[in-house]
């Protein structure tokens, strides 16, 4: 009898990024009002159109409640950590040219891709390297809702 072989759930390592590559990131994740008003209040975010359906309802042009653009863009990195760097990240370098196009309303669902843009080696710490990624998030219609840029720092893949 063979040995059982076990695969562990990982991201990719360094040399595994491939510049050019989009990574489609399944499933999606459909926004509740539960999501929405939890993630407003941890945050000590008041804004009305976020908790208030009396106060959204009446505000053109979308007359009901708006998700939080900021759990937009969290949801939107949080999609891509499975596939991109579920164990292979040292950090987020940083976060840029985030854009919210269009809103996402309760019961929208998230869909979420990446394509890798750059990467390079680190100078400064041996094992590791930067890689550019940009994300983008589409609502079911296919409307992009959120956009960013992030550099991260990852490990490369351990010498046997």
């Amino acid at each position: 009898m063979s040995e059982t072989r076990r695969v562990v759930q990982r991201g990719l390592w360094f040399e595994e990024f491939e510049i050019g590559t989009i990574y489609e990131h399944r499933p999606g994740r459909t926004i509740t009002e539960a999501d929405n008003v939890l993630f407003t209040t941890l945050t000590m975010n008041t804004q009305a159109l976020h908790l208030d359906a009396a106060f959204a309802d009446a505000q053109p042009p979308f007359n009901q409640r708006l998700v939080n653009s900021m759990f937009t863009l969290s949801t939107l990195v949080g999609l891509s950590v499975a596939q991109l760097t579920q164990g292979t990240l040292v950090g987020n370098l940083g976060f840029s040219e985030m854009t919210t196009p269009a809103p996402l309303f309760h019961g929208d669902t998230m869909y979420a891709e990446t394509l890798v843009t750059d990467k390079r080696e680190s100078k400064s710490r041996p094992g590791e390297g930067i890689v550019s990624l940009a994300h983008t998030a589409r609502n079911q219609h296919g409307v992009i809702v959120a956009t960013a840029i992030r550099k991260t720092l990852v490990r490369k893949a351990p010498q046997p």
